[in-house]
């Protein structure tokens, strides 16, 4: 405040002095007039799977520029994982007020759409549907924008709320059900929660199996210890992963979803299975624009986290161009949802 007020009081005889102060004063408080983003990583330093915003503040730049996908070929296969926050009608809040029971705000909805239409999927694994109605409005709207996606599976858990969807381009085989839905913990049963989505699907005449899940969140539950039912349900995906692997060890296999959990956890160590053994699973090291994995910004706590995976069986890597494949970081996903979405291109 002195170093100001001296340079107001000599203003007369130092303009230059004074243009200069102002000039560093107004590039000083660029930065913080623009939207907060995501914690940068310095130069060389490679992401971590969880990065917690917040103390210093991060580092600001321009947005990706977001380009149009190219029209689906007649060749490869091009699968989105989406989290869709909420596609479904709830109470909802504005300002900390309850608004009432409506359904996903119209400006969302167009975010979701105009983001999956750039990136033109021939196959979307969809989380936090509503009712079968919600997904075929959401299909219905894909195809009104140029995506047409008619086959669909449509499936959930003990929640009726929310649940697992898939829409693809090629037709869909066969679906399936894990034997096993339930497990004891702390002297209850208990059902998964979303369940387990399982949809063949014939890609020019080549079967892709599509096996998806929304483990338990990590917020807490009145019910019981949140990672001890997530750990629980992805028990029980890995029992089912292991019979479809028993009944055709070649299978085209793509696992999906919101694990709300990050790598190197006991559940995506369990969803995965052992290392060595033909039956594990290869978690695609997918990245944005920016070389940052994170998939899913917690607001309440500001973290910033990788929760969302798509996981191929081993015969399948191969398949995979990796190259094409990414975390999808257009500038509009924060709009759409607070997850963003995983594109993996087959070829």
């Amino acid at each position: 405040m002195r170093f100001r007020a001296a340079i107001l009081n000599s203003q007369k005889k130092a303009p230059r002095i004074l243009g200069a102060f102002f000039l560093a004063s107004a590039l000083a408080l660029l930065p913080a007039c623009r939207k907060s983003g995501t914690p940068d990583w310095e130069a060389g330093q490679k992401p971590t799977d969880v990065s917690t915003a917040g103390g210093a503040a991060p580092k600001t730049e321009a947005k990706p520029v977001t380009k149009r996908a190219p029209a689906p070929s007649s060749e490869g296969l091009r699968f989105v994982s989406y989290n869709v926050q909420n596609w479904l009608t709830m109470e909802r809040r504005k300002e900390g007020k309850v608004i009432g029971k409506i359904p996903k705000p119209e400006n969302e909805k167009k975010a979701v759409i105009d983001l999956l239409t750039r990136h033109s999927p021939d196959i979307v694994g969809l989380c936090e549907v509503g009712s079968a109605a919600d997904l075929a409005e959401l299909r219905e709207r894909l195809k009104a924008a140029g995506v047409d996606l008619p086959h669909s599976h449509y499936t959930g858990g003990s929640d009726p709320t929310r649940h697992l969807g898939l829409l693809s381009r090629f037709p869909i085989l066969s679906t399936a059900k894990p034997v096993e839905t339930e497990f004891r913990l702390a002297g209850q049963t208990f059902a998964i929660n979303r369940g387990i989505l399982d949809a063949t699907v014939d890609v020019r005449g080549k079967p892709y199996r599509f096996v998806g899940v929304h483990l338990k969140s990590k917020r807490e539950s009145e019910q019981g210890d949140q990672e001890a039912m997530r750990l629980h349900e992805a028990r029980l995906l890995r029992r089912h992963l292991d019979s479809i692997f028993k009944s055709d060890p070649d299978v085209r296999l793509v696992v999906y979803g919101d694990m709300n959990d990050t790598p190197s956890t006991p559940v995506i160590k369990t969803v995965t299975g052992r290392n060595r053994s033909p039956e594990s699973l290869i978690a695609l090291p997918l990245k944005d624009s920016r070389k940052m994995a994170w998939t899913h910004h917690w607001a309440l706590h500001d973290i910033y986290s990788r929760v969302d995976f798509v996981m191929v069986a081993k015969p399948l890597r191969k398949n995979v161009d990796l190259s094409s494949s990414k975390v999808i970081d257009d500038e509009d996903w924060d709009v759409a949802s607070d997850h963003r979405p995983v594109l993996a291109v087959f070829k």
